[in-house]
């Protein structure tokens, strides 16, 4: 099978996949020019399936794709080989290897603040998994708090204050993150609804069903992205509700859906997503709401003197 001739090593794709902020390589690839053609093609209702199919796939996947083959991208985005060559043409290249150097030329150009860093390590070194995983922990949370939009989390607890209902919605692994978004936004809100706290996907539809314009639905989905998640936020924005999607890249399919997004990078080494960027932006938006009123500053002493009996305090350790 014929490679591109200039593709990434496997130490260029640890480089760009460990180093700081290199985790959100597929992000960084979609703000390139081509990148844009492809976000263009997923944006575009006159595109076709097997085109917004390949294009998902190529920003999904940038890294890899260099080292796939043309056969090996088809059977990713369930195209044929033709397609693709007709999609690369489309995109303004000669062909589909023409189209996978100019990603490799994009990506390379990402890994030349990391090469000190590939320097510091030995060759053939490779990490352990634990290791890997406090790293790309770290690398997210650091991508997280460089990229966070205080502007955009002013505005959406803006809605969240005025909201008749604020729904909070999150499965399977997403359902833990949204129970902590629910309990610290609770005390803050008129009226608060977390949609998958008990019951399956019925009941949670059925908790949906009275939602309309003047509510906000907070959806919350990492890979692997839930069905139901996607279908019921479709639901609410038919609805006429505003929709905030917590999520990890452009190229969710909660995107398309939300009128606000924020982005959590989720990439790690083992495990088919990170939560620890998802807590810190859970933690930003709970801030923004509580400091944007001065009665939320005064609901947050009463509730804390209202709990202070149940808790253990210094004081209370000396009797």
């Amino acid at each position: 099978m014929k490679k591109s001739s200039l593709s990434l090593s496997s130490s260029d794709t640890s480089a760009l996949y460990n180093a700081p902020g290199g985790s959100s390589a597929d992000t960084a690839f979609a703000q390139s020019e081509l990148g844009q053609k492809l976000l263009n093609t997923l944006s575009d209702p006159k595109a076709s399936a097997a085109n917004k199919a390949v294009a998902e796939q190529l920003l999904r996947n940038p890294v890899r794709a260099t080292a796939w083959g043309i056969e090996e991208l088809a059977a990713h985005a369930q195209t044929s080989a033709a397609t693709l060559s007709r999609f690369a043409r489309s995109t303004g290249f000669s062909g589909f290897a023409a189209m996978r150097d100019e990603m490799a030329q994009v990506l390379q150009s990402m890994l030349q603040p990391m090469e000190k860093l590939r320097d510091a390590v030995q060759p053939g070194a490779k990490q352990g998994a634990v290791t890997q995983s406090l790293e790309a922990g770290l690398n997210n949370a650091r991508t997280a708090a460089q990229t966070v939009d205080e502007a955009l989390l002013s505005r959406i607890s803006a809605r969240l204050a005025t909201a008749g209902t604020v729904y909070v919605m999150g499965f399977g692994i997403s359902s833990h993150l949204a129970a902590m978004l629910s309990l610290d936004l609770q005390p803050f809100c008129k009226t608060l609804i977390n949609v998958v706290e008990f019951g399956g996907t019925e009941v949670a539809a059925g908790r949906l069903m009275n939602i309309d314009k003047n509510d906000v639905l907070i959806v919350l989905s990492f890979p692997r992205y839930a069905r139901d998640a996607i279908q019921l936020t479709s639901y609410a924005r038919d609805r006429g509700a505003h929709v905030v999607a917590l999520t990890d890249a452009i190229v969710s399919p909660l995107v398309a859906l939300a009128d606000d997004v924020l982005l959590a990078t989720a990439h790690h080494p083992v495990i088919s997503s990170s939560s620890v960027a998802a807590v810190l932006l859970i933690e930003a938006l709970v801030t923004s709401l509580m400091v944007s009123r001065k009665a939320n500053v005064q609901q947050a002493g009463k509730l804390t003197e209202a709990i202070a009996g149940y808790l253990i305090s210094p004081s209370s350790k000396k009797r």
